[in-house]
């Protein structure tokens, strides 16, 4: 049985143009700062007391890897003991206890394994895992970390989505540091999926046809 309370979030950051990488998966534009001078703090002590709220993660390969990448290089592993399922048919090397993969049905997987456990479940990348979870329609929020950098091509948030996703947009939060987040709540119920036809008749009430 589902737990009712249960609540799947995809969270990426993103550049300005909506890149989560380059095209080669390199993150190095993620560094890039500005200053708002009315915007939020971000202290360490914040991030970790948000972060303990999060139950699992959820990721593809590629991200798995660059997470891998940055604890090689000293920046510690980003979930700390929190439970990661990878996404993938790959071997890949497990270096802790906490990491699972996995290579089966994406929604049998988040519905009858993922929500029963956990409360709060989070996909964090990579581009095709995030749309095939919200093509699925078992996310229930989106939340966009925006960088302050246009970076012109990469890998793209969203990868092969294949219609229109109405999203309600419920939050906005700037920081001093120039990153935008937003939260976004899915306007459908909780495994409904937009068609086509629904897409476009949603562009017609607006007048677009864009």
């Amino acid at each position: 049985m589902q737990a009712t309370d249960s609540r799947v979030t995809i969270h990426m950051v993103a550049s300005l143009d909506g890149f989560i990488a380059r095209k080669d998966g390199s993150v190095d534009w993620l560094e890039t700062s500005d200053e708002f001078a009315d915007g939020e703090t971000l202290t360490a002590e914040s991030i970790a007391v948000f972060l303990e709220t999060i139950d699992c993660y959820v990721m593809g390969s590629r991200t798995y890897e660059t997470a891998l990448g940055f604890e090689a290089k000293g920046f510690g592993w980003s979930y700390g003991e929190k439970p990661v399922f990878v996404l993938t048919t790959r071997e890949l090397p497990r270096t802790r206890d906490s990491v699972e993969f996995y290579s089966g049905d994406l929604e049998r997987f988040v519905n009858e394994r993922l929500r029963p456990r956990f409360g709060s479940i989070w996909f964090v990348g990579g581009g095709v895992v995030s749309g095939e979870c919200l093509r699925l329609g078992l996310a229930d929020e989106v939340r966009y970390s925006i960088v302050p950098v246009a970076i012109g091509e990469g890998i793209s948030f969203f990868g092969n989505l294949d219609r229109d996703v109405p999203l309600h947009l419920a939050e906005v939060k700037a920081y001093r540091n120039g990153m935008v987040d937003l939260r976004y709540e899915l306007r459908l119920s909780r495994g409904e999926r937009s068609t086509p036809k629904e897409s476009l008749e949603r562009r017609g009430s607006s007048g677009s046809t864009t």
